[in-house]
């Protein structure tokens, strides 16, 4: 007799989960996109190696490790004052992109590293990768230094 009332008790309140009808999830999921954003910062953080050119820059510490690599890429340096070097060499931003191809010995495929001073202007250093990229070279890379645990 106990038993046919608590049978009957859940059969009614399955029956109303069973009416309820849920909406659509209207949130949008950004763990994703943040998972992609947080693998290009790594990407990027590790295809630029830590290289010593005579140029003196104080350049930006990430958590990066250096690349090994088997050729000497070109380098092209901005310091804190704007001034653009080739490898060594002080030039105008005009000619960045001319002596980048009467030097490159791959031509279009050379890998090419900016180095830009911490406390350089952002413009400069943006206005010279976009130069060399809009020259149609691809393998271009920034260079930082590794950062110090303290």
């Amino acid at each position: 007799m106990g038993m046919s009332v608590g049978t009957a008790g859940r059969g009614g309140r399955g029956h109303r989960r069973r009416g309820r009808h849920h909406g659509l999830m209207s949130e949008i999921n950004v763990t994703p996109f943040v998972d992609v954003m947080l693998v290009l910062l790594i990407i990027f953080m590790v295809a630029a190696p830590l290289l010593t050119v005579g140029v003196p820059i104080d350049l930006p510490e990430t958590q990066a490790k250096a690349l090994n690599s088997e050729t000497q890429p070109i380098t092209i340096s901005v310091n804190e004052s704007g001034q653009i070097y080739l490898q060594e060499t002080e030039i105008a931003l005009e000619e960045v992109v001319p002596k980048l191809e009467a030097i490159s010995k791959t031509g279009y495929e050379e890998r090419i590293y900016v180095r830009g001073d911490k406390t350089a202007d952002y413009g400069t250093v943006m206005q010279v990768m976009a130069r060399i990229s809009a020259a149609g070279y691809r393998n271009l890379g920034l260079v930082t230094l590794q950062e110090q645990d303290q």
